[in-house]
């Protein structure tokens, strides 16, 4: 849901947000303490998607200009060689370089998120937040650009975390799902396993919101009642206690933990103390 803080970690990865405690590691080195040097190298190697692929680009500057900034900062392609990368980023994300004279207002939503994701490739990063890059754009153009970070993602070897509402976008493009609430993860593990058995009543109230195309095979529906919690002033205990039809004394009390439960693999964890591991939906013979 809107506010549980997704963005909010995406940023703080990146070391665009300050946190008031922890820690961030790439890589072995602490995101948010590196500095001169090193801060350098990792805004190199960790790059971002906006959401707002309009407001993220600079009106006043050719989509040129635009993907070339980041080489410039860089130093990571010589001046007389900086045209002939820009065009090969350009045409690597579906555009044609006549299209580095033109203005972001002169584009399309779809061709605007394109030359976001060029420039976010243009160092050659190993890590990309995408923050709902498809959120905003035409059902026909998200599925090309889906296509499109799903391609870049095998030819450069990439690592994203991929923020979305939709469900469907999801399981597509991850290996591994976390679902997030109110500022915390209640449940993460491999994106087959979370979809197919989903443990934490919150996971379960948001797959069975989505409508069925199979309506012979009826799956259980977790309802949630009233409204989400101010994340200034959660509940005590778990924070999906005053809303979750499972809640006891102890889930007002003690706040569970993110672990394996009996019934589930090894690297899906939940944190809840009340969790049914409902029976995996059987797939449709062909």
């Amino acid at each position: 849901e809107s506010g549980c803080g997704k963005t909010t970690l995406g940023r703080t990865i990146l070391g665009l947000e300050q946190p008031t405690g922890g820690s961030v590691r790439f890589d072995g080195v602490d995101v948010l303490r590196a500095s001169g040097a090193g801060r350098r190298d990792l805004s190199r190697r960790m790059q971002m998607i906006f959401q707002d692929a309009t407001g993220s680009l600079n009106p006043r500057m050719k989509v040129g200009d635009i993907v070339a900034e980041p080489l410039a900062i860089h130093s990571a392609v010589a001046v007389r060689r900086r045209r002939d990368r820009v065009a090969e980023l350009l045409e690597r994300v579906g555009l044609f370089s006549v299209d580095a004279e033109r203005y972001p207002h002169e584009l399309s939503g779809g061709q605007r998120q394109r030359v976001g994701i060029a420039r976010a490739i243009a160092l050659r990063p190993e890590f990309i937040f995408c923050d709902e890059p498809v959120s905003a754009l035409d059902v026909s153009v998200q599925s090309q650009i889906l296509n499109l970070l799903s391609d870049l993602k095998h030819q450069l070897n990439l690592t994203y975390l991929f923020v979305a509402h939709n469900l469907a976008v999801v399981r597509h493009i991850s290996d591994r799902s976390a679902v997030m609430y109110l500022g915390k993860i209640v449940e993460i593990g491999h994106a087959d396993d979370v979809y197919e058995t989903p443990s934490h009543p919150y996971t379960q109230a948001l797959l069975s919101a989505v409508p069925d195309i199979n309506p012979g095979r009826p799956r259980p529906h977790t309802a949630l009642t009233g409204d989400v919690p101010s994340p200034i002033d959660p509940p005590p205990g778990c924070a999906l206690n005053p809303r979750c039809p499972l809640a006891t004394d102890k889930c007002r009390e003690v706040s569970p933990v993110l672990e394996t439960k009996p019934g589930l693999t090894a690297d899906h964890l939940v944190a809840c103390h009340h969790v049914e591991v409902p029976a995996p939906e059987s797939k449709p013979s062909i």
